[in-house]
């Protein structure tokens, strides 16, 4: 076929596949998934998902098992949400205590009901850090929160986190109002810190919370003859808030933030069936169209080893092979392929056997043509725009098919995929404790995928398939 025949016939069905409403809401879709994949860094709000999801430490500084975001439109009562600090105000001061400090300033912006879960302080250094971390309330109360010394940094990560190395210091400025008796009747270990800090200050601060709105700075003192010795740096210092909602579809129990598991698990999805779809589709249709054209005892072989194929329930058998070899995609993949090719056989050898009686096939056994090149040269080109319909149909049932197996613990735990966090959701029991969004988010995604291409071959089938052209 030249390339003018290949433009004519591509704007031909250009023009019939534009008119199906359906095809061209799946295209869309279709479109938007490709554009997430390929600029996958811009969406997703973490540098090494991928490489870091079974990494606990990587989404320590998350809330665990919390809400989306948005949950808030819809309470009563405000949570905190997540936030990330990046640029502080640097300024240099000089301070009773320490003298000439070197003072990083971050600035919050609290109008919650509820509190955050923590604040947590991260940064890099070299050689010997010593830093006095405070935060400044909106009534003018400063709240010491605790020192932080460090020698021997050679780029080493530093982590101060208020939940866990600020509740003494948070304890003592309890002290400065409620009355002794509530102080005597309460246990330090039972006091959030982050509830204390964002409350107002009286006799009863300890059991009738108020929240205190408006803006607190987070300030860290470095005494200034520190850092004016070339050998000890402080860089990356940035401030998390951690809130009781965060990002747009929540967390799980492990902290990490499902959005970027859905983003990151989108490409293979559509790697897992497409690969799976159009190679099982093209092996069944070449199989299909030998079947037609030799006949006879050939024939009859490949259609009882398709018939052997076609009666064999391909799930148990999958499950089987997950649990005999080790969790790999591309055994999954082929495991896929191995059944998914007898689904156009027989649809093809059917049109193959028409095909095959045709004058023009009679022509060509005439001038001498091979069987290949018969079969290449003039029934396949013929079938193949039916197997496009095929395919973009058999992706739905491949992306389940992967999904149902790693739901049950026998997918690859090396990647990212819809049904691995489905997995980890039901073995922690996410339906019992009500983190619908650790469940309905990938469901929906794995609907949303399987309607797209069910709207893609529904559109090809009505354009490409002889019996049900309209047009």
């Amino acid at each position: 076929m030249s390339m003018k025949d290949f433009t004519y016939r591509l704007g031909e069905f250009w023009a019939d596949f534009r008119k199906e409403t359906s095809g061209l809401i799946g295209l869309g879709i279709l479109a938007l998934c490709v554009v997430v994949v390929l600029a996958e860094p811009l969406f997703l709000p973490y540098s090494d998902v991928n490489g870091n999801w079974r990494n606990i430490s990587y989404w320590e500084d998350n809330p665990q098992a919390a809400p989306p975001a948005w949950t808030n439109l819809f309470a009563k009562e405000k949570s905190a949400t997540t936030s990330r600090y990046k640029s502080p105000v640097v300024t240099d001061e000089d301070d009773p205590e320490f003298g000439a400090v070197r003072v990083y300033t971050f600035k919050y912006g609290y109008k919650f009901d509820k509190a955050p879960l923590d604040i947590i302080l991260r940064a890099k250094g070299t050689g010997m850090l010593f830093m006095n971390i405070s935060i400044e309330r909106p009534d003018g109360e400063s709240v010491f929160l605790g020192q932080v010394y460090q020698d021997g940094l050679d780029g080493d990560p530093i982590r101060f986190a208020v939940e866990t190395d600020a509740r003494s210091a948070v304890y003592e400025f309890i002290r400065n109002f409620a009355s002794d008796e509530a102080i005597s009747n309460s246990d330090s270990s039972n006091v959030k810190p982050t509830d204390i800090i964002f409350s107002k200050a009286g006799e009863n601060m300890l059991s009738a919370r108020e929240p205190l709105k408006g803006e607190y700075l987070v300030r860290i003192k470095i005494p200034a003859s520190i850092l004016e010795d070339g050998t000890n740096t402080i860089e990356d210092l940035r401030l998390l808030v951690t809130g009781r909602v965060s990002g747009v579809l929540g967390t799980d129990t492990a902290k990490r933030d499902l959005y970027s598991g859905i983003i990151a698990g989108l490409k293979w999805a559509l790697f897992i069936g497409l690969v799976t779809s159009v190679i099982s589709v093209l092996v069944g249709v070449m199989y299909g169209i030998i079947c037609a054209y030799f006949g006879g005892l050939t024939d009859t072989l490949m259609s009882f080893v398709f018939e052997v194929f076609v009666s064999m329930p391909m799930l148990p058998i999958l499950i089987v092979l997950s649990a005999i070899f080790k969790p790999s995609i591309w055994i999954i993949i082929g495991s896929m392929i191995v059944f998914y090719w007898v689904g156009p056989v027989k649809t093809v050898r059917s049109m193959a056997l028409q095909i095959k009686e045709e004058t023009y096939i009679e022509a060509a056994k005439a001038l001498g043509s091979g069987k290949w090149r018969i079969i290449f040269k003039h029934m396949a080109p013929l079938l193949l725009p039916y197997s496009f319909a095929n395919m973009a149909l058999s992706v739905p049932g491949a992306i389940v098919a992967e999904s149902s197996l790693s739901l049950l613990g026998l997918g690859d735990p090396s990647i990212i995929t819809w049904g691995q966090i489905l997995h980890d959701a039901q073995l922690s029991g996410a339906t019992l404790n009500g983190l619908w969004w650790w469940i309905v988010p990938p469901g929906l995604f794995i609907a949303l995928m399987g309607m797209t291409f069910a709207f893609l071959g529904f559109a090809m089938d009505k354009i490409l398939h002889p019996k049900l052209r309209t047009r």
